[in-house]
């Protein structure tokens, strides 16, 4: 079996991980135990490109089990767990092509690994798939007959192909899914940002001036745990929207440019480039720390960084610290990349198990549905959405009422009145 991954003798310890995280993904195991026996992804081949983590891990197995040909890549330099990768190649026989902390040449190397068998779905977390089949492996769209796409970058990167007539296949925002955002974005992306900064600094949060860059759901969830742990939030926004949103949530809003200079903690969660930029770095005062917990790197002008300071040391795992030539010291968290991944281990299963549900059952839609669907960006159907929230109270082991005949009547009858 063709693979690419660190040590696999670390597949062992991978394996108690997966099993750890799986004790609390009831949903994804109820639709495991499903795909066992109907195999409604039986002979489809699938590429998977997304973070490698104990979650991702159960997701692999679980369409697996339903009779997909499934490959694995990283979307994702920094957030690979290597024995994770190491255990399904070893237990799960699953070819994965990923390494923690590998250069963008084998990212790029480790995508062609995983679309070299031809795939008929892909399953992305940013869209790099979908834009490698489009630019540099034209020849493999005739194969593609769909693709699920996990987050808001790479939404936004697939609408703008939809929107230009470019995109060859239907693909489904598994972002969107109420079931998603509503949960993984605001409270994973809430608790484990919060995560990953606190094991890169073991800095005391609360006192401290924290600042969100964008109050979409990631940064509302941030917002929230940093606010609680004791933090004076402040949010930056364009939307006026959103802003007035956190307002009334209690949070001091501003441009970054008067933020810059009084904020200890910057996060950004924004989806767009350059947030952070060279004139925000050069006010911000002596022990800021910077990071990310958007999709990719480019939030923060890093380069503008490099340039501003004078010396530059990695201080501890995780912490690359920038001197300026004034001697403020400014400190960059898992080199501007995600940084619930790059130094912590990502969302909590949990959370997880709702979102990789939707990728799941994303997949079965498409194999079941793809000669009716355009070449466009279709949202989670609302069914789904429903079946994941009924399964998940079942497993947490929560009844809700249900609606009486008579209520019934009356929601849907006009001559009732009042």
């Amino acid at each position: 079996m063709d693979y690419d991954v660190k040590d696999i003798k670390l597949a062992d310890a991978g394996k108690l991980k997966i099993e750890w995280a799986e004790a609390t993904m009831p949903v994804l195991r109820l639709i495991r135990k499903r795909f066992k026996r109907q195999q409604p992804l039986k002979g489809v081949r699938v590429t998977a490109c997304l973070h490698v983590t104990t979650e991702t891990a159960n997701l692999a197995i679980t369409l697996k089990a339903g009779g997909a040909d499934v490959r694995l890549c990283a979307s994702n330099p920094l957030s690979t767990q290597d024995d994770v990768a190491a255990a399904l190649v070893q237990h799960e026989g699953i070819p994965t092509f990923a390494i923690k902390g590998e250069d963008n040449a084998t990212y790029y190397r480790h995508i062609e690994s995983a679309i070299a068998h031809r795939p008929h779905l892909s399953m992305d977390d940013g869209a790099d798939v979908v834009s490698h089949l489009h630019s540099k492996r034209k020849d493999l769209l005739r194969n593609v007959i769909g693709g699920t796409e996990e987050t808001t970058t790479g939404v936004i990167r697939l609408r703008s192909m939809a929107e230009k007539k470019v995109l060859k296949f239907p693909v489904i925002s598994v972002n969107d899914a109420d079931t998603k955002h509503m949960f993984d974005n605001r409270y994973g992306t809430g608790q484990s940002t919060m995560d990953g900064i606190i094991r890169a600094t073991n800095r005391l949060v609360c006192g401290s001036v924290f600042v969100v860059a964008g109050y979409g759901w990631c940064g509302r969830g941030i917002a929230m745990r940093a606010k609680g742990m004791g933090a004076d939030v402040v949010v930056t926004e364009i939307d006026p929207l959103k802003a007035l949103e956190a307002v009334m949530d209690g949070y001091r809003v501003m441009p970054m440019e008067e933020a810059a200079p009084i904020g200890d903690f910057f996060v950004t969660v924004t989806g767009n480039l350059k947030v952070i930029r060279g004139e925000h770095f050069a006010k911000m005062k002596d022990g800021a720390i910077v990071c990310n917990s958007g999709h990719f790197n480019v939030e923060l002008d890093i380069p503008a960084l490099e340039k501003l300071a004078k010396k530059r040391k990695v201080v501890r795992d995780g912490v690359e610290q920038f001197t300026y030539k004034n001697g403020n010291r400014v400190s960059l968290l898992g080199e501007g990349r995600l940084v619930n991944l790059a130094t912590a281990e990502g969302h909590p299963s949990s959370v997880m198990d709702m979102s990789f549900a939707n990728q799941a059952l994303g997949a079965e839609y498409i194999v079941k549905n793809y000669k009716m669907l355009e070449k466009k960006v279709y949202p989670v159907p609302a069914v789904i959405d429903k079946e994941i929230s009924r399964l998940k109270l079942a497993g947490m082991g929560v009844d809700i009422d249900k609606l009486t005949k008579e209520q019934e009547k009356y929601l849907a009858s006009w001559e009732m009145g009042t």
